[in-house]
């Protein structure tokens, strides 16, 4: 689909049906939104800005030369922009970002949430399509915000699984309840090392992305997009520094819920261990009174057989008492 922003913030959306027929690209056009473009909406923009859109296959090549560089006078920049956050996969997909002249054209194959937060607010606040290159600082400024909700939800699911690991109370589940909890919740860390690290890599690219357009606008950019791009790069910062932080404490709460479900099989592990030294004395002593021996003189003890059984009684409660001192048990 060809979404058409213009600087007086009307916005022209072209479907599939009337884009074949033909699609058209208004003079005033600032942001050029192409989401899984048609052939023809694509020659449209190539037409229309005179530069070569990138295939699907071209954006996501991973070197840098691949996705920042300069054509005909444009600008292209692609980054890594995460979806489908709530579902259970999560995605981070390349997004391509051109400035031809004073245009902005996005080329996407997704939808996530930075672009209808953006068109929404760029639409109340019509400066922010003044030009492309304020059209794409607040895009970027967008989809940092996004990466930050996602960030702060990742942190507060940390924060419950810790609770959930390191929860000393009493446990009156019955094991096999809490085995499948302790699944549960090794599900829940991979997922959000998982979704930690697709915020970084997010938040990677478009640093880079950042650098690169500083580089190559700065002579003729405006104080106040030099402001804003300063903004975008200690904001940034600071969410690299906290999905840091967040990944170490992730991988912690993976290597505590090992040592947990580790110390929980050494408990039952101890469980048998305990039963098998309890019942060896005993099982000693009905198997030497058990042998088909002929001469035997407890087998003529009118007390034999009780006596037997005493001291298999007495046999098991004795290494019972032992470990019960040690605090084996």
């Amino acid at each position: 689909m060809l979404t058409v922003y213009t600087s007086g913030g009307r916005d022209t959306r072209q479907g599939e049906a009337r884009a074949r027929l033909a699609p058209t690209i208004p003079d005033d056009a600032v942001w050029i939104d192409l989401l899984e473009p048609t052939d023809e909406e694509k020659h449209a923009v190539e037409a229309a800005c005179g530069i070569d859109v990138p295939t699907h296959e071209e954006m996501q090549e991973i070197e840098v030369s691949s996705r920042l560089y300069e054509e005909n006078g444009a600008i292209f920049a692609t980054i890594a922009v995460m979806s489908s956050v709530d579902s259970i996969k999560p995605r981070s997909t390349p997004v391509t970002l051109i400035l031809a002249g004073k245009r902005l054209i996005t080329l996407r194959y997704i939808d996530p949430i930075p672009f209808g937060n953006f068109s929404t607010h760029a639409a109340r606040n019509l400066h922010m399509l003044s030009s492309g290159e304020m059209a794409t600082v607040g895009l970027l400024d967008a989809i940092i915000d996004r990466i930050a909700d996602i960030l702060e939800m990742v942190g507060a699911d940390v924060d419950s699984l810790s609770w959930d690991v390191f929860d000393q109370r009493p446990k009156s589940r019955p094991m096999r309840t809490r085995g499948r909890d302790f699944r549960d919740v090794m599900f829940r860390i991979g997922r959000n090392g998982d979704i930690t690290s697709k915020a970084r890599e997010s938040l990677m690219t478009i640093d880079r992305a950042v650098i690169f357009l500083s580089q190559a606008l700065d002579a003729s950019a405006s104080k106040e997009l030099r402001s804003r791009r300063k903004t975008l790069s200690r904001d940034i910062q600071s969410l690299n520094d906290h999905a840091a932080f967040l990944a170490q404490k992730v991988a912690f709460l993976l290597d505590a819920t090992l040592g947990v479900l580790g110390i929980e099989q050494n408990n039952i592990i101890k469980m048998f261990s305990v039963a098998a030294v309890a019942f060896l004395p005993p099982t000693l002593i009905a198997s030497i009174y058990g042998m088909n021996f002929r001469f035997m003189p407890e087998l003529d003890w009118p007390w034999g057989y009780p006596l037997a059984i005493a001291g298999m009684i007495v046999s098991a409660i004795l290494p019972l008492v032992y470990f019960k001192r040690r605090g084996w048990l």
